[in-house]
């Protein structure tokens, strides 16, 4: 088994369709990249025989990580997704289909950097997995259950905390955020790429999620 590591360049999920069955490629690979890998495939005894892993392994801050390795096509796993790409036999794991959909491998576009990249329109949740809960009530209880059981435990690591202001005519949310948030230079990502995805996902009537935390307020910030 030879192993490529390929850094992110670039940054939600959607459920995983079969590949194998749709003809749908999950990762798009470059000429370039292709170039790259057939190039250390066919140094291998049984090159011929192998096909390119891509793995998402964890994530690093707002990014995921991966594992790139030549493996025997026949050792996938029964729900592996596997396509062609011009000679290339790419496999995913059915568990990364969703998070590397519409990604691209390709090479460094810097000059004389080597390895590999891939560039993934997918990010993370900085807030970690919320998981699945039983939400029940109005919005407002719903919103408010999240927030107590999901979202303020991963905020606290950070001295932070999100309140529930509002909930407009239109089921759009307004959240504050305060104590190490309130001011934090990432806290807008947090909210953007976390708490509003984990309110939208986790409460499907929601139709917007809205800052309207004072940032010039913050005296102790997280991130400055």
């Amino acid at each position: 088994m030879t192993d490529t590591a390929a850094p992110t360049e670039a940054p939600a999920a959607e459920p995983a369709e079969t590949a194998a069955a749709s003809g749908e490629e999950i990762l798009i690979v470059t000429d370039a990249a292709r170039t790259a890998v057939l190039s250390i495939r066919d140094r291998e005894d049984d090159g011929d025989t192998l096909g390119l892993r891509v793995e998402v392994t964890g994530t690093a801050g707002i990014d995921y990580t991966y594992d790139l390795t030549l493996d025997p096509v026949a050792d996938a796993a029964p729900d592996d997704h596997i396509h062609d790409s011009d000679g290339l036999t790419v496999v995913v794991p059915d568990a990364s289909v969703s998070r590397l959909r519409g990604s691209t491998l390709d090479v460094p576009s810097i000059p004389g950097q080597g390895g590999l990249v891939i560039r993934n329109p997918n990010r993370p949740n900085p807030l970690g997995d919320m998981g699945r809960l039983d939400l029940t009530g109005s919005i407002a209880e719903k919103v408010q259950q999240l927030l107590d059981m999901s979202i303020n435990p991963a905020l606290a690591s950070h001295g932070g905390y999100a309140s529930l202001v509002d909930v407009n005519d239109d089921d759009s949310v307004v959240v504050t955020m305060g104590g190490g948030c309130q001011g934090c230079a990432m806290s807008q990502a947090t909210l953007s790429d976390g708490i509003k995805r984990a309110i939208m996902e986790a409460i499907e009537e929601v139709t917007d999620v809205i800052d309207v935390t004072d940032h010039e307020a913050g005296e102790n910030p997280y991130f400055s």
